[in-house]
Formats: C-alpha cells, structure tokens, sequence
C-alpha cells in the first residue's frame, strides 16, 4: 500500500519507550460525498474506523469498525486501498506513539443497522453524515472544538484527516466530476 504523507511531530525521546497502534479507516462515497463521523460535541469530521485487534486482519478490522461508529454495513468484495499515513508523536502513557493509518475505500449496504459506541464515542456523540471534503475540511480547520481544541493530539488527527481529505478531492472527486 502506497504511502500518502507521514506526520511527524518530533516531540518524543526516540530512545524511551513506544507504543504502537495500527488502525484502519473507511472511505465510502455517495454521490460525490463522503461519510464522515461527525463529533456533535466537539464539532469536527474523521473517518469512521479505528485499531487493528491482535490477529484481526484489515478486512474485519475496517468491516467492525465501521458498523460500530455508523451502523454501515460494508460489503467485503467492494474493499479496495487508497494508502496510509505514518504517524509518529509524544505518546500520553509512553515517549512515543506510532501509528500507521490504512485508508480503504468501501462500499456499503443501503440498509443502515445502530451505532454500537464505546463511552468516549457515546460522549462525543458521534453521528455518520455524508459530506463534502471542503465542508470537513472547513470544520476541522476553521471551527472551535472546545476543550479539546488546546489538544496537540487531537490537532494532529484533524491536520491527518484534512489531508486525506484533501487528496481525495484532488485525485477522485474531482476528476469523477469531469
């Protein structure tokens, strides 16, 4: 799978200890939008997906994930890849925090089943909307976030997910257009 950008934040001991998580990440477009998880709490827009379990491979991970955060149900023949993003920062409980994010482009079944939220999801009130990438891209760069607006964290999940967004409309949408 290609390499779409990394994110480096240089703000760890390279030495010390490092905590890795692989995660997986759904694209699914309808009508030149994309579905989005949309925190009503803290207004902002990423990808429905999340960590890789031990032993599960990609497929199940991004299949679970995403029936989790939006009650979608993907259809596993229409999984394809897009690329991933390297992510490297200070970790909360170790020096560093590696992550490698799989994008995957998707489709998924009309009928959409509940939510299963864990509590901080529930907490955020996450809700799967379709939109356009200018308008997440908007959000996540130009609108107040709350109290989580001061997390460095949490800025570099929105600056990962804008680029992603960005490359999309770039490479796909916009040439779907044409």
């Amino acid at each position: 799978m290609r390499l779409l950008f990394e994110i480096d934040t240089k703000d760890y001991n390279k030495n010390g200890t490092a905590f890795m998580r692989p995660s997986v990440r759904g694209i699914i477009i309808k009508n030149g939008k994309i579905a989005m998880i949309y925190s009503k709490k803290y207004n902002y827009y990423k990808f429905a997906g999340g960590g890789i379990e031990p032993g599960e491979s990609h497929a199940d991970a991004l299949i679970r994930e995403i029936k989790e955060e939006t009650g979608f149900s993907v259809i596993p023949q229409s999984i394809k890849e897009y690329g991933y993003v390297h992510r490297v920062q200070k970790g909360i409980d170790e020096d560093m925090f590696i992550q490698d994010n799989y994008y995957y482009f998707c489709d998924v079944e009309d009928e959409i089943g509940e939510q299963d939220l864990d509590d901080y999801e529930n907490y955020e009130q996450f809700t799967p909307e379709y939109v356009t990438p200018y308008h997440a891209i908007n959000v996540n760069q130009n609108e107040n976030h709350g109290g989580k607006s001061n997390s460095k964290r949490f800025c570099v999940i929105l600056e990962r997910e804008s680029q992603v967004l960005q490359l999309l409309a770039d490479e796909i949408l916009n040439n779907d257009t044409q």
